[in-house]
């Protein structure tokens, strides 16, 4: 019996991923967890534990119950009461329920509080990332000259082209890594195919697959310079921006809601293509930089540049903050912190938050230095407070001409808005009505003596005022309301009770009109509708005096429905002839058509009036100044003040000065990228590297500190950022320059005598083969469904939407764009490994699973695409079966079919005969398989 197409592909490739997919060692932790461990339980252990439970405290002979918690092999060890935590398990750990005070209470100080409980059992959890390794670290004073010999902190190097021997080095970039593999007896294997080279070049530059006639066209270009051409054309698609603009938005955290109720960052896209546009227009690095940090202090030559530099300062506002938190001055230093991780990682790859509470245990940061950058954050107005804080959200300003304009449209608009109230006051009745539209003496029901407990209500619309209000059908004789006019009254007034009828309500109720002839009860119904503008119940005309108590009375007695209150007008019976005069039809139509003409004259202003971009930012604070320690990280236990600056390892005497009067920030973006930095080039270039490449030339692309992986080749990097310099913080141009390297034309195939010399390819022997991310990939289902909308930017987030909770997300717009919530990301992305958008992420986690090839072919949205690209091909009635397997398999893999793949595809599809349906049927599982296999995720 012969295997069905679709379970052969899917047996070799469930073959294939068992021996692709690397074991991981149990003890691996990466930098996320590591830094957890450092600012959210290392502290706690050190404030509240370590006095009675570590070697110090052994050493005093003061250790309790034999438990050691200063290391990670004495939590797991345990003491006289077994083993204080069991990996992967918070619930069935001793040290949770201690906590907790379940069992024993620890601290016996006091219970800690529910989010640091909480940060204990994530990392129990997670595996209990421990970098201690079970010795007492000694105080020690940070030694700043010595830290500056750390390579990273050293000066940028202009190292020399090393000669090679026997090949001729395409680029100095070649030369440097043939160098390094000469070194160790090795070489490079040969150049990829040019159809290889191309799909590689597509997904990289521009995240696109490369249709068949593109591939074609390349792979039958003779000219010298095709590829360089190609590479050109790539770099200047406005695509190059979408794609590069996504790998800076993982390093930025960029979101568009918080984790807290879901909460909406609505102008969060801004910033999103604010970023895609500085990559396309290749802005120079220094200048992105600077103005994500402080653009909205910064000169700007152009309305459009002044545009950008506040767009971008969006930058410092999006982080995952807890807005709900009550300790205000927690909250305030907890978003310092993240913004101060988020620029030591983005730009100088530093683990600055390490030294919040303590000095950096491993990098030359002291505590001081962190509250030197502090000072310039809380300088800085990031979050309003309120109950729950908010965001900082701008208008953005205009040329003063156009403001002008502006202010004279919105005139216009408030002046319609005034005449629009007063017709539907007089005619409308289905509408609310201002007070001070009525004529005559209006007393609201916000201004009415209450007697008992009264519900405001807007669900009818036909009330005066803010509101009207009822007595819940409640209470029943033992709730009144009394209206009294401000002033007294003098001569004859008709009196006017105003209701707002309903179904529910009570059909008799008692408004009694007290006047200089004494009471007058009138018995109202309040289901009926009013005769007089649908709103108002006549009560008669009445006579005033100076010297009489005017009011008006409503009583709940005898009632058993609800019984509403709203407004009472006096209207002097002289005031334009008859106040009494019912409202006629042809009253009613002339004012119905000029509130019609009203109403379409404000909708045409309103359509043309210039739109105000609403953006997030941050801004000066109102009092600005230096900062002071907080002693263990805690808000609100202060040591000595810190003058703001910046990290003295990477300071010079020329760093910029800080004026007394301004936060800094300013200062900060300058020192960033300053010349006596070597950080931000050589960050950024490793990072460019990584990119391309699939390995930084540092690893850890996020940390160049000490606990961060040692370059692998250190004067290639120097090269790199210091040409990076050279050409004015170009990216286009360094991304050029390896692309072009023979480098990165290299075949994938890795030559396995290499093994055990070099089994990562540090080295460079071969190009890294590399998976390609989520957003590729969907983009890629689109583009060969044929349904993709490549429009540029724009939010996608319909209005209404309020929080990120169950978003439905589907688009066939490109994957950058669609939404990025903390709550709710496409099963796409998080399948496929998207980044964590509440983090500083260089360097995406990439896995090769089973789920991923099981989710390619059950998801309703691919099953979706795969069928839309079946109709496709199929309605090409001029191709026969061998030309259609030929075109299909080359769309989706970039490459054409081989023999036994045709054969294989071949035989299940002409099996479905002269039915469409089951053609349609078998061509959609061929996609699918096609989508579901390793070739198609990944690039060689």
């Amino acid at each position: 019996m012969k295997m069905p197409f679709r379970s052969y592909i899917w047996q070799c490739f469930a073959i294939l991923t068992c021996m692709l997919s690397p074991a991981l060692s149990a003890q691996q932790a990466s930098e996320e967890q590591l830094a957890f461990f450092e600012k959210r339980i290392r502290p706690v252990l050190v404030e509240h534990c370590y006095q009675c439970h570590s070697r110090n405290a052994a050493a005093k002979e003061k250790l309790r119950g034999g438990l050691y918690l200063d290391s990670r092999q004495g939590i797991l060890k345990g003491g006289e009461s077994g083993a204080a935590a069991i990996v992967g398990k918070p619930a069935e750990s001793l040290l949770i329920s201690a906590l907790k005070f379940e069992s024993f209470e620890m601290p016996p100080a006091g219970k800690l509080t529910a989010d640091v409980i909480a940060d204990f059992e994530k990392w129990i959890a997670d595996g209990m990332a421990d970098p201690r390794d079970g010795q007492i670290a000694a105080d020690r004073k940070i030694d700043i000259n010595a830290g500056r010999e750390f390579w990273a902190y050293q000066p940028l190097s202009q190292p020399a082209i090393p000669t090679v021997a026997g090949v001729q080095p395409g680029t100095p970039i070649d030369a440097f890594i043939i160098h390094k593999l000469q070194e160790q007896g090795m070489k490079q294997v040969g150049q990829a195919d040019r159809s290889v080279i191309a799909r590689r070049l597509y997904y990289d530059l521009v995240g696109l697959p490369p249709s068949i006639d593109q591939i074609e066209s390349f792979v039958k270009d003779t000219r010298p310079d095709a590829y360089e051409q190609l590479v050109d054309r790539l770099l200047s698609s406005p695509a190059f921006g979408e794609r590069w603009g996504r790998h800076w938005l993982d390093v930025v955290r960029y979101a568009e809601s918080i984790t807290l109720r879901g909460l909406l960052y609505r102008e969060a896209w801004r910033f999103r293509d604010a970023v895609i546009s500085s990559f396309n227009a290749d802005v120079p690095f220094n200048v992105m930089a600077r103005q994500q940090v402080s653009g909205d202090l910064m000169e700007a030559a152009s309305r459009e540049q002044r545009e950008m530099n506040l767009l971008l300062t969006g930058f410092l506002s999006m982080g995952n903050n807890n807005l709900e938190d009550q300790d205000k001055a927690k909250l305030r230093m907890d978003v310092v912190d993240e913004q101060l991780e988020t620029i030591g990682r983005a730009f100088l790859a530093q683990t600055i938050g390490c030294a919040r509470c303590h000095d950096h245990k491993f990098d030359p940061i002291p505590t001081k230095d962190y509250y030197a950058l502090a000072g310039i954050l809380r300088s800085t107005e990031s979050v309003v407070n309120a109950n729950v804080g908010r965001w900082v959200e701008l208008d953005m300003p205009l040329p003063e001409a156009e403001q002008k304009q502006l202010d004279a449209v919105n005139a216009q608009i408030a002046a319609l808005k005034q005449e629009i109230t007063k017709l539907q006051g007089s005619g409308g009745d289905n509408a609310p009505i201002a007070v001070d539209a009525l004529e005559g003496i209006v007393v609201d029901d916000l201004d009415a003596k209450l007697v008992g407990a009264w519900t405001k209500s807007t669900s009818s619309k036909n009330f005066v005022g803010a509101n009207y209000q009822h007595d819940g059908a409640a209470g029943k004789g033992e709730k009144s309301a009394e209206f009294t006019p401000p002033e007294p009254l003098e001569g004859e007034y008709e009196v006017r009770f105003a209701v707002a009828h309903g179904g529910n309500r009570a059909p008799k109720v008692n408004v009694t009109v007290w006047s200089a002839d004494g009471e007058s009860t009138t018995e109202v119904n309040q289901q009926k509708k009013p005769p007089i503008l649908g709103r108002f119940v006549s009560l008669g005309k009445h006579r005033f005096t100076a010297n009489t108590d005017a009011k008006v009375t409503v009583s709940t007695a005898n009632t058993t429905q609800h019984v509403i209150i709203d407004a009472v007008q006096f209207l002097p019976v002289d005031l334009k002839g008859s106040p009494t005069k019912v409202v006629t039809d042809e009253d009613a139509k002339e004012r119905a058509a000029a509130l019609k003409v009203a109403q379409a004259t404000l909708k045409k202003l309103e359509a043309e009036r210039p739109s105000k971009i609403r953006y997030m930012t941050v801004s000066e604070q109102k009092e600005i100044g230096d900062t002071q320690v907080h002693i263990r990280g805690n808000a609100h236990n202060l040591g000595e003040s810190v003058s703001r600056g910046f990290l003295q390892v990477v300071s010079h005497e020329d760093s910029p000065a800080i004026d007394d009067t301004q936060s800094g920030r300013r200062q900060l973006g300058d020192w960033l990228v300053s010349s006596q930095n070597p950080l931000a080039p050589r960050v950024y270039a490793n990072r460019i590297w990584h990119w391309l490449i699939g390995t930084g030339i540092v690893r850890t692309v996020d940390n160049f500190g000490t606990t961060g992986e040692l370059p692998s080749h250190p004067e290639l990097l120097d090269y790199l950022a210091s040409r990076f310099v050279e050409n004015g913080w170009s990216t286009k141009q360094l991304v050029r320059e390896i692309v072009l390297s023979s480098t990165y034309q290299l075949s994938s195939n890795f030559n396995e005598n290499y093994s055990e010399l070099d089994p990562e390819n540090r080295l460079l022997s071969s190009m890294n083969r590399r998976r390609i991310d989520a957003e590729s990939l969907l983009d890629t289902l689109l583009v060969t469904s044929g349904s993709i909308d490549n429009r540029l930017g724009g939010s996608l987030i319909p209005a209404g939407i309020t929080t990120d909770y169950d978003f439905p997300h589907d688009s066939r717009r490109r994957a950058v764009y669609w939404p990025v919530f903390r709550n709710s990301l496409p099963d796409l992305f998080v399948v496929f490994d998207f980044a964590n958008p509440s983090m500083v992420v260089g360097r995406r986690d990439v896995s090769s699973t089973a789920p991923q090839s099981l989710f390619l072919m059950n998801n309703d949205w691919v099953i979706q695409q795969s069928q839309q690209m079946a109709d496709k091909w199929l309605a090409q009635h001029e191709l026969d079966v061998q030309s259609r397997t030929e075109a299909v398999v080359y769309t989706i893999l970039g490459r054409k079919p081989r023999s036994s793949e045709q054969q294989l595809i071949m035989q299940y599809v002409v099996a479905a005969g002269d039915d469409k349906m089951e053609q349609q049927r078998r061509w959609t599982q061929v996609i699918q398989t096609l989508f579901s296999s390793v070739d198609f995720r990944y690039i060689y």
